[in-house]
């Protein structure tokens, strides 16, 4: 292993219901009745893709850029206003890392705004060595785009890196990359599909990064 490579939402803060609170209320807000279940194939995915795929079902008619301007700042509002910590044993997987002299990176689908505003009321963000949003390349998960510019960031070997996922888009992004990739069950992320993953946890615990 010459990184690790990290998703963020899901798997380093359980904010997937905040996302999903948000994304929801902008679909009613264009007269869209719908539940949480409904967003649960976009999970891993980035905003502006989820958007463009809703836009082709349903007649919505204002701009996948004005709908983003709005929701990131409703986000942004609910992460400052909400009283978050970092799931259960994150912050010991990364440090355990650091202490190795592994590189890390965050490789996530929220937008950088977002990103940013979670690490650092978390206190997580100068550990990472690259902190990459999905806005930042071509293609969003499940396209690899975002991991393997991530390895190239990192100057490591995609095969050499393995990836920690909560969602179906996210690992499938992960081995389309070439990387091996741990798939974490969490229940707020609604059901997700991990098969594809290398191998599948319920606790962040469960991860031992000598046997990585």
């Amino acid at each position: 292993m010459e990184a690790f490579i990290f998703d963020m939402d899901g798997v380093i803060i359980d904010s997937q219901p905040i996302h999903f609170e948000v994304e929801l209320a902008g679909l009613r807000s264009f007269g869209i009745q719908k539940g949480a279940d409904f967003l649960e194939k976009y999970a891993g995915m980035t905003d502006y893709e989820m958007w463009e795929l809703i836009k082709k079902e349903y007649p919505i008619h204002e701009t996948t850029e004005k709908i983003l301007e709005e929701q990131i700042k409703e986000k942004i509002r609910k992460v400052r206003e909400t009283d978050i910590s970092p799931i259960e044993g994150i912050e010991k997987l990364i440090k355990n890392l650091c202490e190795k002299k592994i590189p890390i990176a965050v490789a996530s689908s929220s937008p950088k705004l977002l990103i940013k505003e979670i690490l650092n009321k978390l206190a997580l963000y100068d550990y990472f060595d690259i902190v990459l949003s999905g806005e930042e390349v071509k293609k969003g998960k499940p396209a690899p785009d975002i991991y393997l510019e991530t390895a190239k960031l990192l100057k490591v070997n995609p095969e050499a890196c393995v990836v920690l996922e909560d969602s179906r888009n996210g690992v499938m992004a992960a081995k389309a990359a070439g990387m091996k990739c741990i798939g974490y069950i969490n229940p707020n992320s609604g059901r997700q599909d991990l098969s594809k993953a290398d191998i599948v946890v319920k606790n962040i615990c469960e991860i031992d990064i000598r046997f990585l």
